[in-house]
């Protein structure tokens, strides 16, 4: 074996230790852990963190239970298992037990301490008589907590992407799910539904990979491959829900006045001022749990940019050039804004046969497709004139011609006046003379890349 191959063997050997070991390093994946204390949910702390109430509230819980029905999904095959856990309840009586405003008592269990308690009974006769010690009565619910997990939907939102050039690349997937929990608080004195709460979670699951594959030599084949993917548990995403839930129809009620609290007024207004804009913020979600500005991009925008152009025509050996551009735009509709761009760049190719400074001047119509999204995909048609600034005088057909075209891109609203974008397209000549020959079926075109700023609300 050549000492070239002996390398690259020794080379890819490495590399698979190395992507193993990493991904097994992990926090230690491959070793087992001991027991430890659960998990507490986000929202714990601020649920565990309230004031302190004037008396607790004595509350039942029966049976807090997953009302989906659905069984966890498999690439093949069927499965016993439950999507979500089967244990809400027990995770509502701890959220209550550890938000301090409730006493729980047992319900749930019922019949056991009822049967326990007639043992206690009996034997207390047997051995005391007539003189046996009573038991003490149970504790009757004031306010009966009734509700369930009511949602889980999967797959609300899934994608990805990879790159891969000479069989060595990488790829990531992307898929989020949602949990629903819906809780009431019950009068037992009139059965009457003093409040009802609900939360929403999402579930996040992210994966990704990557590898190479190809011949090192004549006989010698490269393959390494390694990944790693995180899921959020459902149970956590269960619990902090159901954290979620309690603490809000604490506030709930006390914005109602249904219970009371030791804290003075200003703290409790504080209170229930952070969860009314919890409740305004939760209000521009959309179905996809994705946060709303339903005001973006308000009145006139300009943006500023800048990018590159790169020339396709008669001539061979296109160069890329830097490009500046300057845009006024504004919304005409929720999804279609108007606008007028110019943008100022060289286009040359062929050692300089060809070589023009370019001023392009359109008029666009561009569709957001999630305009009140603060990222959302775009896509902008184009018409307009292409000019030569290197050759006057300046006349359709010889130094000026007209174009067409389109792009699509991204823009992220940094705040709702500020957006940053990205965007590649082409520019469709309607002449061939663009470059000053006319050689086959095609007419000139310009690939466009940007990346701009925009600030809205000029007027």
């Amino acid at each position: 074996m050549s000492q070239r191959r002996f390398f690259l063997l020794g080379l890819a050997w490495a590399c698979a230790v190395l992507l193993t070991s990493g991904c097994a390093s992990v926090d230690h994946a491959f070793e087992t852990k001991e027991a430890h204390p659960g998990l507490q949910s986000t929202a714990h702390s601020s649920l565990a963190n309230l004031p302190a109430p004037d008396n607790k509230i004595v509350t039942a819980v029966y049976q807090f239970r997953d009302q989906t029905g659905q069984y966890k999904a498999k690439e093949r095959g069927s499965s016993f298992s439950r999507a979500v856990t089967q244990g809400g309840t027990s995770i509502l009586v701890k959220a209550l037990r550890d938000s301090d405003w409730f006493r729980p008592i047992e319900r749930k269990g019922l019949s056991n301490l009822v049967r326990e308690r007639d043992i206690v009974r009996s034997i207390r006769q047997q051995y005391q008589g007539d003189q046996a010690e009573r038991l003490s009565p149970l504790l009757y619910a004031g306010v009966i907590l009734e509700g369930g997990i009511i949602g889980y939907d999967t797959n609300v939102i899934s994608g990805g992407g990879g790159v891969r050039l000479a069989a060595i690349g990488g790829s990531g997937e992307y898929r989020q799910d949602q949990v629903t929990v819906y809780l009431r608080a019950v009068s037992t004195q009139t059965g009457e539904v003093l409040k009802t709460v609900h939360t929403t979670k999402t579930i996040l699951s992210q994966k990704l990979d990557g590898g190479a594959f190809r011949y090192v030599d004549a006989d010698l084949l490269l393959e390494t491959e390694a990944g790693i993917s995180y899921n959020e548990p459902t149970t956590m995403a269960v619990t902090e829900a159901i954290d979620a839930s309690v603490r809000a129809l604490i506030v709930e009620g006390l914005k109602a006045g249904i219970w009371g609290g030791r804290q003075d007024p200003a703290t409790r207004d504080s209170l229930i001022q952070r969860y009314e804009q919890q409740k305004k913020r939760a209000a521009r979600r959309d179905y996809f749990d994705r946060l709303l500005q339903p005001d973006n991009r308000p009145g006139l925008g300009i943006e500023i940019g800048g990018g590159g152009l790169l020339y396709q025509g008669d001539y061979q050996d296109p160069q890329a050039h830097p490009s500046v551009l300057v845009a006024l735009r504004t919304s005409v509709a929720p999804r279609w804004a108007l606008g007028v761009e110019g943008t100022l760049g060289r286009l040359n190719a062929a050692a300089n046969r060809f070589e023009i400074t370019s001023l392009s001047t359109d008029l666009q119509l561009t569709y957001y497709f999630v305009p009140r999204a603060r990222v959302t995909p775009f896509l902008r048609a184009r018409t307009g004139v292409i000019t030569d600034l290197d050759t006057e005088p300046y006349t359709f057909g010889e130094t000026a011609f007209l174009q067409g075209g389109a792009s699509v891109g991204l823009e992220y609203m940094a705040t709702r006046r500020l957006g940053l974008s990205a965007s590649i397209g082409a520019r469709y000549a309607a002449d061939d003379a663009l470059d000053g020959a006319t050689v086959g079926s095609y007419h000139d075109s310009i690939w466009q890349a940007n990346l701009g700023l925009t600030y809205y609300g000029l007027f």
